[in-house]
């Protein structure tokens, strides 16, 4: 006979039906045992009666043992009908069962609500996936992806992949290294993204390119970023000059993932496009949540002249005064805490005030003229029971602390709405960064500067604004993009900025400069953090929780065991030594 699942018997009351499937749980009432059998569809319950051939064999069956069993479909009398499950209106009179295995009793359990640590879940994933919530996450999964694979070939992309052992380069994290028997010393790098690939597919004539690409980076785990690998929805477009032809492109996928697959709100119809500079000013982010305010108040001119010499010092030296107004009164030992996480950010302290009564107190307000707080009132629009928070510093310190700050006070006040998507495109990001006094690239050394080549020519170099993008959503970056730099003239230039010489660039990027030499046009693209992404839309805060089998917090598999030793013969064949610390 053939298979039926679970569900389909709704449908076959009175015709003999095969199900196959796991023991979900095993009532035995005396003379009636009942069985809840689970497969990738749902329950069904089975009935077998005493005079039944199968009895004695189902008095044997326990949890998780995997059986046949073959009956009649009947509905359930009206008082024994189970409105909580899809197939509660009717049961399987068995004729037979067969034991297809058995289960030792288990180490997590399966059909249970009880709070298992992670790290017993992920030791027993493959007990763990046969979880209600896991089989849907599963499922989801494949209908995201395949809903992105139907976009992309909609829109004439063509799918490629690209190698897997590739080449080291500079792409911002720790490569994983792969060593060569074949050519001993030398080494393999998995590769951070396709960047280099994808764009010399470009200069090999593919006018759109896609792939799911498998990404390695060894950046430690944290709740939204795996350890290890990862995967990304990766694009390119060839004669390409601007970047809004990129995310006006791409957009509409990502909208429709948010309200036809995940069933959720978009904040926003029309997805702002915020300048990076911008976005720094007023979250203090340029990965800004958008689905509260709570913006960043600057206050540098409404108080240079202030009393309080924190405030005032700090503008003297070139700094700026800002504020955010939180709709809570707090504790001493919550406003401890706060200022401890203001200080790991970088903050020598947290002022704030209260207001009550249409006024500003607290211990600092006595600084402060009758005028001055009139200001502060006015321009950080804070009414009775609020608390304002003031950074003091450089402008890029204050941005980060009360940037800080803002995303904590939206989990802490609950303002993160999960049922809303807020999306945002930021912007125009700097070429490069400065951090200990030394420049270096913002994002990727791949990126074309706004200007062209003549845009390295200006004295102010951490001015310089690549045609760079990146996609947010609540608070999460989704997507990063740019358009490429493909004239090796610009390249040699970008590095030249930081001490790089152009056989530096030949060495590390020689297949680039030299198929750049050969008419390539000029190409834009992006990629799309397909893990991240799905996190947000299944509405989870452990990006653990979407994949099948990731890695615990540590980087390690504790289910197969690795990373682990290998025996001293693989290292011969690699030339490698295990120095132990």
């Amino acid at each position: 006979m053939k298979r039926t699942v679970s569900i389909e018997t709704t449908k076959q009351k009175g015709e003999k039906v095969l199900v196959q499937g796991w023991v979900n749980s095993r009532r035995d009432h005396g003379g009636l045992i009942f069985i809840d059998l689970r497969d990738h569809k749902g329950i069904v319950q089975l009935t077998i009666d005493a005079d039944s051939d199968s009895f004695t064999l189902a008095e044997g069956l326990r949890d998780e043992y995997v059986i046949e069993a073959t009956g009649s479909v009947a509905e359930r009398a009206a008082e024994l009908k189970n409105p909580n499950i899809p197939t509660g209106d009717v049961e399987i009179m068995v004729e037979s069962i067969r034991v297809l295995n058995t289960s030792e009793a288990l180490p997590i359990q399966v059909n249970s609500d009880q709070n298992i640590s992670e790290e017993h879940r992920l030791k027993y994933r493959y007990l763990d996936l046969r979880r209600d919530k896991m089989q849907h996450m599963l499922k989801k999964r494949a209908e995201y992806f395949s809903m992105m694979r139907a976009f992309m070939e909609e829109n004439e992309f063509t799918e490629v992949t690209t190698p897997i052992l590739a080449n080291s380069s500079p792409e911002g994290a720790r490569d994983f290294l792969v060593p060569s028997r074949l050519h001993p010393g030398q080494f393999y790098a998995l590769p951070q993204a396709p960047q280099q690939f994808k764009q010399l597919l470009m200069v090999g004539g593919v006018p759109r390119y896609y792939q799911m690409a498998t990404c390695f980076r060894d950046e430690d785990p944290r709740a939204d970023r795996l350890y290890g690998e990862f995967y990304q929805l990766d694009l390119e477009m060839s004669f390409v000059e601007d970047g809004e032809i990129v995310r006006s492109m791409t957009e509409p996928l990502i909208k429709s993932l948010v309200t036809d697959f995940a069933g959720k709100k978009l904040l926003f119809d029309d997805v702002p496009r915020i300048p990076y500079e911008e976005a720094m000013d007023r979250f203090g982010s340029d990965k800004p949540d958008l689905r509260y305010e709570m913006e960043l108040v600057d206050l540098t001119d409404e108080l240079k002249n202030c009393g309080f010499g924190v405030f005032s010092g700090a503008i003297e030296k070139g700094g700026a005064v800002k504020a955010i107004a939180v709709s809570k009164s707090f504790s001493r030992s919550e406003i401890d805490k706060l200022t401890e996480r203001a200080k790991k950010s970088g903050a020598g302290g947290l002022p704030y005030m209260t207001v009550e009564g249409g006024k500003a107190g607290g211990a600092i307000a006595k600084f402060f003229s009758d005028e001055d707080l009139a200001k502060i009132l006015e321009k950080t629009a804070a009414k009775d029971g609020d608390t304002i928070f003031f950074g003091s510093d450089e402008r890029k310190v204050v941005n980060k602390v009360l940037g800080d700050l803002r995303s904590h006070f939206g989990d802490v006040l609950e303002l993160k709405d999960p049922e809303v998507v807020a999306l945002a495109w930021i912007v125009d990001f700097p070429f490069y960064e400065e951090e200990d006094g030394k420049l270096d690239f913002g994002h990727n050394p791949f990126s074309m500067p706004k200007g062209g080549a003549e845009a390295f020519d200006r004295e102010d170099k951490e001015n310089i604004v690549a045609d760079q993008y990146d996609m947010v959503m609540n608070g999460y970056e989704i997507c990063s993009g740019s358009v490429r730099n493909h004239r090796p003239e610009v390249m040699y230039k970008a590095f030249s900025v930081l001490g790089y010489d152009e056989a530096y660039v030949n060495e590390k990027f020689g297949a680039m400069i030299g198929a750049f030499k050969y008419g390539a046009p000029p190409h834009a693209g992006c990629a799309f953090g397909i893990d991240r992404m799905f996190m947000e839309l299944m509405s989870e805060d452990n990006i653990r929780e979407v994949i099948a089998f990731p890695k615990n917090g540590s980087g390690v598999d504790v289910m197969t065991g690795s990373p682990s030793r290998v025996e001293e013969k693989l290292l011969d064949e690699l030339s490698i030594r295990v120095v132990d610390n």
